[in-house]
């Protein structure tokens, strides 16, 4: 069985890219568009303490008192982070993502990030192994 160890494994750049609270949202989105990523993890002072994906941005695009450049990333961010350990398996963060209705999970070894796969992480592994 396939582990979040071996999808990071196989991933071709592990980065995990990163904001804080405090970044803009407008700053938050032109990173993600220059890395071609679709969500950040949310890291203050060492500790995760959300994420903000595209969708984030595009749900508050909707309430337009608070699509203005100012807006920070912990308006709109996603906490606390629902996120996995290297051991645990592919269908463990299948499962997660449909239940939580989410394409992003952040995975902890203990306290340290040490990785992010999302849904098209999980579907190349799924199509590798057919």
């Amino acid at each position: 069985m396939e582990t979040v160890a071996d999808i990071l494994n196989s991933k071709g750049d592990r980065a995990v890219h990163t904001a804080t609270s405090t970044t803009t949202v407008l700053d938050a989105m032109q990173l993600m568009a220059a890395k071609g990523i679709g969500a950040l993890v949310v890291v203050d002072g060492g500790q995760v303490v959300g994420i903000v994906t595209e969708r984030d941005y595009a749900r508050m695009a909707e309430v337009a008192e608070r699509a203005r450049k100012d807006t920070l990333v912990r308006d709109i961010m996603t906490a606390p982070v629902i996120r996995v350990r290297p051991d645990q398996t592919s269908e463990d963060c299948i499962v997660l993502m449909a239940k939580n209705k989410m394409r992003h999970l952040p995975v902890m070894d203990g306290v340290a990030l040490v990785g992010m796969i999302s849904i098209r992480d999980l579907v190349d592994g799924i199509i590798a192994r057919l």
